[in-house]
């Protein structure tokens, strides 16, 4: 069977199921396919950052999330292991309506995109299929062939987009080359009943060691720790009194709280890894997400970074599709505009996973240093802050910013912030 559509959208993830909603809201025929069964169901962490929060704003979203599923954070303090403060941020320094994290229990913002998506004629979602190759006409993409409970199947489109994750097939049909790198650490997961509420977030960086804690709805807490990769198992075998005692050692005013793990199912494991890639686009065909441009969480913005893609695309699309330009070259101001943020927030995750995740005294002694300077320091804390926001293209720190940072110069302008709004 053949069918046709404008746009095809292989990966109905954070960035392929915000693209579909952006442009069936344009009325441009979308069909998106994905081959898991259904919408995500297992434990993760959710943190939507400001700039997510627009783009879902902007997409009517936003509103439509349970609040008895949600939780307006301010305030991350940045601790010791062993307890003791180095920095706070405060997310209501940022601009209206945005000065807040929201942190969401497991796929509450995703399944609300995917219920959008639902909604529209202009959309087709369709689980249970996946991609098994490209159609092309020449150098061009046409469609692409999948496979699922209706057998083989040709969809032809204008413009196919590869929004299927760091191994993504789409990439590898395009014979985009990737350089993925797997890193050395992942996440224990958990979320955990607090006897008390939490209401403040807060992270704590040690000898080869970080763990953050994150309020979600009611008095459930979110509990990020490092471990190194594959040692899941090794985790498990050690056992649950184990892991209470490290993290005991590490977060001690919240002993209570790590009392509440009980049994590994309240657990899961996040690998980490990065994607880096020459180009995003070919003819007929783009990249979005991980597929182009995977980066380790630490720095907050993996699936926000997709979702501004998506909105960023969508843009481009209508004119694409009504100039009937498909080129690459055309495509390209996509790549162009997206890569900037991108490139800035890989290399900025990697230097805090250096840095936060150390086992030298020397640099740890730096990394609190510079903490402890930006709890003083609101011009270089509100820099820092928006970039975790996303509401930077650059990087937060040029080199005078990082040698006043490390103490070894005065900074006249400490007291000035410079907002740094983003239309998206």
């Amino acid at each position: 069977m053949t069918e046709e559509t404008d746009v095809a959208v292989v990966g109905a993830g954070g960035g392929g199921a915000v693209l579909a909603l952006a442009l069936a809201k344009q009325g441009i025929s979308t069909m998106v396919l994905d081959q898991a069964v259904g919408p995500p169901k297992g434990l993760r962490g959710e943190i939507l950052q400001p700039n997510g929060q627009q783009v879902l704003d902007r997409l009517g979203v936003l509103p439509s999330l349970p609040t008895d599923a949600t939780r307006s954070v301010r305030h991350f303090h940045f601790c010791r292991a062993g307890g003791a403060r180095l920095c706070s941020i405060d997310y209501g320094d940022l601009p209206a309506p945005y000065n807040r994290a929201i942190v969401t229990l497991p796929n509450v913002a995703h399944h609300a995109i995917v219920a959008a998506v639902q909604q529209q004629k202009s959309a087709t979602l369709r689980y249970g299929t996946s991609f098994t190759g490209l159609v092309r006409e020449g150098h061009r993409v046409v469609g692409l062939s999948t496979t699922g409970p209706d057998g083989i199947n040709t969809i032809r489109a204008k413009i196919v987009v590869g929004a299927d994750g760091a191994f993504s097939k789409v990439r590898e049909a395009l014979k985009i080359p990737a350089d993925l790198y797997l890193y050395p650490d992942g996440y224990l997961i958990a979320i955990l009943e607090s006897e008390d509420p939490v209401s403040e977030s807060f992270y704590y960086v040690g000898h080869r060691t970080i763990l953050g804690l994150f309020p979600a709805t009611g008095n459930k807490v979110y509990i990020f720790y490092m471990i190194p990769k594959d040692s899941m198992e090794a985790v498990k075998q050690r056992g649950i009194p184990a892991l209470q005692q490290t993290w005991r050692r590490i977060a001690p005013q919240f002993a209570g709280l790590f009392r509440h793990l009980s049994d590994w199912n309240q657990t899961a494991y996040m690998p980490t890894g990065r994607v880096r890639t020459p180009t995003w686009v070919a003819d007929g065909a783009v990249l979005i997400g991980d597929a182009a441009h995977a980066m380790n969480p630490h720095a907050s913005q993996g699936r926000m970074q997709a979702m501004v893609d998506a909105m960023a695309l969508s843009d481009l699309l209508p004119g694409c599709l009504a100039d009937k330009d498909y080129s690459a070259a055309r495509l390209g101001q996509f790549e162009r505009a997206r890569r900037p943020q991108v490139t800035m927030l890989q290399r900025l995750a990697d230097q805090q996973v250096f840095y936060w995740n150390t086992a030298n005294p020397a640099v740890a002694f730096l990394r609190d240093r510079v903490f402890q300077t930006l709890d003083r320091n609101a011009r270089l804390r509100y820099q820092v802050l928006s970039t975790t926001a996303g509401l930077r293209t650059a990087p937060p720190f040029n080199m005078i910013d990082r040698v006043i940072a490390a103490g070894l110069l005065p900074d006249v302008r400490a007291h000035e912030r410079s907002p740094h709004p983003m239309s998206l």
